[in-house]
């Protein structure tokens, strides 16, 4: 099913009508009803830009551009000159000694310095998020350069344009090869067989490194001068072969189709796609600091990975100084993925991508004697995804054994946010089935009839029985596919076992006092950094803190104790809690939590460092911020559901929910206004109106007619809605204002070094 398209759906579950009151609305209006939509994106994105009016000196400080695979970020690397350090997700070891730390590790390339004839003292620069380029001056000894920069996004290429505008300035390039060895060798010691790669050779404009296990990275750059004379534009691309050494030949095709398009029809091409990009979503909150950090999210999403490029490392394509220079599977690979679901860009879902063309490497990853019906991933890949042999539960040291099936709990939700049955039915359902039946191998009865688990790894913490990340992981499994196979029709031989595990699956091991324990043999007893034993409650929504006062209760316990011990937090505590506690209808915790996020964790330029760069913990900071505005889990679309009592005004249009459905609302002076459903794929809808005074009237877009809907007894209105209807819900007798508006102007920017 390779190239097939993954988009987000829906399993609502069940179509049980719910109690309640059915309201039959009179008969159509004749008043028509539009939705305005008033955002000027350029204006709108610029007041977000992140600006830079002193020298960025590390990459934390600095711009980044990228297309998903090439990437670029832009700082004063060494001396007194400005550079963009080239990256790209493509390029690696291949060696196998050592796996994806050593002898598969991604590889650094190299520096393109602008090399100027005096010394740079100052810049005024904007990373334009509208255009995705960096533009303004660069201020040296011996003048000043007007630059323009972007990696084109929709070929592998660096295009950066400098002219002279005063003083006795140059415009001149260097490369600086970096040495092609692995990141994680300045950190741990080298593995014993890893060779060392031969030495880059620089030729002209080309840099060829060839690898030691075969197969070839080629860096080359052309200068070319534009019509006014003055003009220079660098045009630079990577390519990497393996197991043959023609990358030289890729380098040499990119160049020569980038070359024979003017200046302006490269940036043209480049501005179409980026111009498309934003406009199929809009979030707006009256706190500029966090909008900007938002949207720079979305631009950094973008620029890090496609489709059709390899699944995201936790650098993304940017690789600095890392221990870890490859994909992380026990927590970092999920979290970088939420963002893109709500706003309907299953264009950048190279996870979903990755595990469908990947199979054979997961069933390759456990044991022989389980590969006829089993598939699992371990703690590391690159965008082959073979980890080695997983672990298995019992075993002795840490079996972390729950990874790949959390990283199909987000090819579920790209189904869940299009409702394709042709996503469920090839990619999750068999993927799914094999990652549950691994464990079905090691689950066993009590003499009381209940399923336990043999020991496993709770991810960063401690190896204990029945342990909570891998019941909550079990737990939704069958439960996805008993759904999956009903929805379906396949009648699959395995139903009935799992129905049997959901029926008599151990509880989650927990205490009234402190809440959720790691599992049954280790309670949490210091400070950690991950949440991987509350996934019953977040992101898997297994356990339904809304209707049930006991698991309210057990979260907020679990929340207390987790957070009470310090030391060893990190910025995507932060995150988990805030989305935790926007479940729980807390938005001034959510708020307070994301606070703490940027104030504590988040650099100039919102990247996230530990001991090197970790894309994830900025990418999940703004899925928090989507947990606080619409929510859709368990079948019911909650819109404002942990909105701060501070933003009295918020807007969301086009956001997409499960069920596949484009909800639009706003909220002023603290109240909503009208709030918009689209259906796109005629699944059922209940949503829970926040803020939303009764009595409601339904009406059809665009020809004002009403629509009838049922009014449960806990407050959600049911809808009946077909495939592509459009409905306005507002209080009955009110006239709102339908439109889409950003809530505030921020009056100075953020991000950046401003």
């Amino acid at each position: 099913m390779t190239g097939s398209p993954f988009t987000r759906r829906v399993l609502l579950g069940g179509a049980a009508a719910l109690a309640g009151t059915a309201f039959l609305q009179p008969s159509a209006s004749a008043n028509a009803l539009v939705i305005t939509d008033k955002v000027d994106w350029a204006r709108y994105l610029g007041a977000l830009d992140p600006v830079w009016k002193s020298v960025p000196t590390t990459f934390y400080q600095g711009p980044f551009l990228g297309n998903g695979g090439l990437g670029a970020a832009l700082y004063q690397a060494s001396g007194k000159r400005l550079a963009f350090k080239l990256g790209d997700s493509r390029v690696r070891d291949h060696q196998g000694t050592g796996g994806t730390n050593f002898g598969n590790a991604r590889l650094p390339i190299g520096t393109l310095t602008l090399k100027t004839t005096g010394d740079v003292t100052d810049v005024d620069l904007r990373l334009s998020l509208w255009n995705a380029e960096v533009t303004g001056t660069v201020t040296t000894t011996k003048g000043v350069l007007k630059i323009r920069a972007y990696v084109h996004a929709k070929r592998d290429v660096l295009v950066v344009s400098a002219s002279v505008q005063s003083g006795s300035e140059a415009v001149t390039w260097t490369f600086a090869a970096a040495v092609a060895k692995s990141p994680r060798l300045d950190f741990k010691p080298a593995p014993s067989g890893l060779k060392t790669n031969p030495p880059a050779t620089v030729s002209g404009t080309t840099c060829t490194q060839d690898l030691a296990a075969g197969g070839q990275t080629v860096t080359q750059w052309r200068l070319r001068t534009e019509p006014d004379g003055k003009t220079k534009t660098l045009l630079a691309t990577v390519a990497h072969t393996f197991p043959g050494k023609t990358a030289g030949a890729v380098t040499n095709q990119t160049l020569d189709a980038a070359g024979a398009l003017s200046e302006s029809q490269l940036a043209a091409e480049h501005q179409s796609w980026w111009n498309a990009f934003y406009p199929k979503s809009f979030v707006s909150i009256p706190d500029a600091r966090l909008e900007g950090f938002y949207w720079i999210q979305l631009y950094k999403l973008a620029s890090a990975t496609r489709r059709d490029r390899p699944v995201l490392g936790t650098c993304g394509p940017w690789l600095e100084p890392t221990p870890w220079p490859g994909t992380w599977w026990n927590l970092n690979v999920q979290l970088e993925y939420w963002l893109l679901n709500a706003t309907s860009h299953p264009e950048l879902d190279s996870l979903s991508e990755s595990l469908d063309r990947s199979r054979t490497a997961l069933v390759d990853n456990v044991a022989s004697q389980y590969r006829s019906d089993s598939m699992a991933i371990a703690r590391t890949t690159q965008e082959d995804l073979r980890s080695g042999t997983a672990p298995q539960p019992g075993a002795d040291g840490d079996p972390e054994v729950g990874n790949l099936t959390w990283a199909l709990h987000n090819a579920w939700l790209s189904y869940r946010h299009s409702m394709d049955d042709s996503v469920l039915r090839e990619l999750v359902f068999p993927l799914l089935r094999k990652a549950i039946n691994y464990y079905l191998h090691f689950l066993a009865k009590d003499s009381g009839g209940v399923y336990h688990l043999p020991k496993t790894f709770s991810p960063e913490y401690a190896s204990t029985k029945d342990c909570n990340y891998d019941l909550a992981l079990i737990h939704w499994g069958c439960g996805t596919l008993l759904a999956a196979n009903k929805r379906l029709g396949l009648n699959d031989p395995l139903a009935a076992k799992w129905q049997d595990v959901l029926d008599h699956l151990v509880k989650p091991p927990q205490d009234a006092t402190n809440g959720f324990w790691i599992g049954a043999d280790k309670q949490l007893t210091s400070s950690h950094r991950h949440y991987s034993h509350l996934l019953w409650f977040y992101p898997l929504y297994r356990l339904d803190v809304t209707t049930s006062s006991a698991n309210r209760a057990a979260l907020t316990k679990s929340l207390d104790r987790w957070l009470g011990f310090t030391g060893a937090q990190q910025g995507y505590t932060f995150t988990g809690s805030g989305s935790m506690y926007a479940a729980l209808g807390d938005g001034d915790k959510a708020r307070t939590q994301l606070t703490a996020l940027l104030d504590k964790y988040i650099q100039p330029n919102t990247m996230y460092k530990e001991s090197g760069p970790v894309i994830e913990t900025p990418l999940s900071g703004a899925q928090t911020l989507h947990d606080m505005l619409v929510q859709s889990w368990g079948g019911t679309i909650r819109v404002f559901p942990a909105v701060p009592s501070a933003w009295t005004d918020t807007c969301v249009h086009n956001f997409r929910t499960e069920g596949a459905f484009l909800v639009s609302a706003v909220r002023k002076a603290g109240k909503t206004q009208f709030i918009r459903i689209k259906s796109l794929a005629g699944e059922p809808c209940r949503i829970a109106p926040g803020g939303l005074a009764g009595p409601y009237e339904i009406r059809s877009l665009p020809d004002g007619g009403t629509i009838p809907f049922t009014q449960n007894s806990d407050g959600t209105l049911q809808l009946t809605l077909a495939r592509d209807a459009d409905v306005v819900i507002t209080m009955r007798g009110s006239s709102p204002e339908l439109s889409i508006a950003p809530t505030t102007n921020p009056a100075k920017p953020y991000w950046g070094l401003p």
